[in-house]
C-alpha cells in the first residue's frame, strides 16, 4: 500500500509539492490505518461527487419544494450528486429579522417550514431525487434555536445564560438563543430531532451550521447514533475548518482558508470590486499568490486526518449575501478559481444560480427574484464540463482514492501548474492567477504533455502546454488512453 507522503523541495522561491493520497485498495474500510487517519469510512459514491446548495426560497417563483423538484432533471443533467437544502424547519416569529426571517432561527426541529410545503411533499422530493441518483442532506442548526422554539419554555435549562442570567444570541444574532451543551438532556433532544429526519423523511445526512461552536464530543456521540439508522451511514458536512471534527464525526469540512486565499489573490490583483452596503471598507485579505496555495495545502495535509474531505467553493449563501458575489470578490478570475475548486483535493460546491453566472446577491430575509434557468448559457456548459471531469477522472477523487498533487513551479509566482495522475487517469492544470499576461517558464521540472495524447477539456482539441497565458487564462488537459 502506498502511504501518504508529503515533500516540499525548494527551488528558488517556488515549491514543488506532492501530496500522495492514493491507495492500491479501493475499499477504504480495509485500508490499514493509524492514529492520524479519520475513523470514518467515506462512502464510495462521495469520492467523485459534486454538492449543490439549494437556497429553496429563492430557487423558484414558487419558493417551495415543488419549485425545486421541477428543476431536478436539469440539476441531474448539470452533474449534481448531493443536494444540500438550506434549513427546512419553520422559522421563528419572535424578534424575526426582515419579512420572512432567517432560515437559521428554528422554531421547531421536527417540523417542515410551511413555505416549503408539507411532509408528504418533502418525502416525494427525496424519493424523486433518490430515483435520479442524488443524495439529499439538510442544513441543521444545532448551536441555537429561534426565540419562540417550544424548548425555550419547555426546557429553559437547555439554554446558555449570560452574566445577567438571561438567554442570549451570539454575535449580532438577535433572533436566536444559544444552547447549553453541558446539559445531557439537551444533547439527547437534539439527537432525537436529527433522527426524525433520517427515519421519517429518509434524508442522507446533514450540513451542520457553525459546527465548530458545538462541542466535538457531542458530534462524535451523534454520529454513532445517526449511522445506526441508515445503511452505509450518513454523510456529514461541518460548517467549520476544524480538523478535530473530521476525526470521528464529519466526512467533510468547509475549506474557508482556501476561499480566503482565493479572495486574497484576487484582491492582490485588483480584482475585488465590492463596496460594502453599509459604507465600511472591504476586508483586507492580505497579499497572496500561487505560493500561498502551496503553503495552505501543506498546512492542511499536516493538520487534517487522512482520508477526510474539504469542500472547495467560490461562493455559497453566506458569501453571496454578506461578502459579495464571486464576480465582486474574484472579478475576471472567478472561472479561474472555479477550475481550482474542482481540481485541487476535495469536493466542489455549486451554489444556487452559480451555474447561470448570476451576478447579484440574494435577499436573505425576504423573497427575491429567482435565477433565470433558461436559456442555458456558457456557465451551465462550463460547470457541466467540470462536473463530468470530476465524475470521470479517478485522479480527482476525494480522499485516499484520489491522486497526488504534483506542482510544476514557474518563474512567475502567479502561475499555478500541477498534475494529478492515478492509474489511467491523468489531469494537468495550469492557470494564470494574475491580471497581467504571464510567460510560462518552468523551473527545473517541465511537464511532459507536449504530444497528441492530451486533450483540452474546454476546447476538445489536442492540447499543447502554453508558453504564454493571458490574464486569468486556464487550461485543464486530460491524457487520452
Amino acid at each position: 500500500m502506498k502511504k501518504l507522503i508529503l515533500f516540499a523541495l525548494l527551488i528558488g522561491s517556488a515549491v514543488v509539492l506532492a501530496v500522495s493520497c492514493s491507495s492500491n485498495k479501493t475499499n477504504a474500510a480495509v485500508v490499514e490505518r493509524d492514529s492520524t487517519w479519520t475513523n470514518l469510512v467515506q462512502p464510495e459514491w462521495s469520492r467523485n461527487a459534486v454538492i449543490y446548495e439549494v437556497n429553496w426560497r429563492q430557487f423558484s417563483e414558487e419558493g417551495n419544494i415543488q419549485g425545486v423538484m421541477k428543476q431536478l432533471a436539469r440539476l441531474k443533467e448539470l452533474g449534481v450528486d448531493i443536494l444540500w437544502l438550506m434549513p427546512v424547519n419553520p422559522i421563528s416569529e419572535v424578534d424575526r429579522k426582515g419579512e420572512l426571517g432567517s432560515y437559521y432561527a428554528v422554531k421547531d426541529y421536527k417540523a417542515l417550514n410551511p413555505e416549503l410545503g408539507n411532509l408528504d411533499d418533502f418525502k416525494e422530493f427525496v424519493k424523486v431525487a433518490h430515483g435520479l441518483g442524488m443524495k439529499v442532506i439538510i442544513d441543521w442548526v444545532p448551536n441555537h434555536s429561534g426565540r419562540d422554539n417550544a424548548w425555550v419554555t419547555e426546557h429553559p435549562d437547555w439554554y446558555a445564560r449570560d452574566e445577567n442570567g438571561e438567554m442570549f444570541g451570539p454575535y449580532d444574532w438577535t433572533d436566536v438563543y444559544k444552547f447549553d451543551y453541558s446539559v445531557p438532556e439537551m444533547r439527547k433532544g437534539m439527537i432525537d430531532a436529527m433522527k426524525f429526519w433520517i427515519t421519517d423523511l429518509n434524508i442522507d445526512g446533514f450540513r451542520c451550521d457553525v459546527a465548530g461552536e458545538v462541542p466535538t464530543d457531542f458530534w462524535e456521540d451523534a454520529r454513532v447514533e445517526l449511522d445506526g439508522l441508515k445503511k452505509g451511514g450518513v454523510f456529514m458536512l461541518a460548517e467549520a475548518s476544524k480538523p478535530e471534527l473530521q476525526k470521528n464525526a464529519f466526512n467533510m469540512g468547509y475549506n474557508w482558508p482556501m476561499k480566503d486565499v482565493f479572495n486574497a489573490i484576487a484582491q492582490t490583483q485588483g480584482q475585488n470590486t465590492r463596496v460594502p452596503a453599509d459604507g465600511s471598507e472591504e476586508r483586507d485579505y492580505g497579499f497572496a499568490n500561487a505560493h500561498t496555495i502551496d503553503s495552505l495545502l501543506i498546512e492542511q495535509f499536516n493538520e487534517y486526518p487522512k482520508d477526510t474531505y474539504m469542500m472547495n467553493m467560490i461562493t455559497n449563501h453566506d458569501l453571496n449575501s454578506w461578502e459579495g458575489t464571486e464576480f465582486e470578490r474574484l472579478g475576471d478570475l472567478n472561472k479561474t478559481f472555479a477550475v481550482l475548486s474542482y481540481t485541487l483535493p476535495g469536493m466542489p460546491l455549486i451554489y444556487t444560480g452559480q451555474e447561470t453566472g448570476m451576478n447579484r446577491a440574494f435577499e436573505f430575509f425576504q423573497k427575491d427574484t429567482p435565477p433565470q434557468w433558461e436559456p442555458r448559457n456558457e456557465y451551465f456548459t462550463f460547470y457541466q464540463k467540470l462536473n463530468h471531469l470530476k465524475h470521470t477522472q479517478k485522479a480527482l477523487d476525494a480522499g485516499i482514492e484520489g491522486s497526488n498533487v504534483i506542482r510544476y513551479p514557474t518563474a512567475s509566482p502567479w502561475i499555478f501548474a500541477f498534475e494529478r495522475t492515478k492509474d489511467d487517469s491523468d489531469v494537468f492544470v495550469i492557470v494564470n492567477l494574475s491580471s497581467e499576461p504571464q510567460t510560462v517558464e518552468y523551473v527545473k521540472h517541465v511537464p511532459q504533455i507536449d504530444n497528441d495524447e492530451w486533450i483540452d477539456l474546454f476546447t476538445s482539441e489536442i492540447a499543447k502546454y502554453p508558453t504564454e497565458l493571458a490574464p486569468g487564462e486556464y487550461h485543464i488537459m486530460i491524457r487520452q488512453n
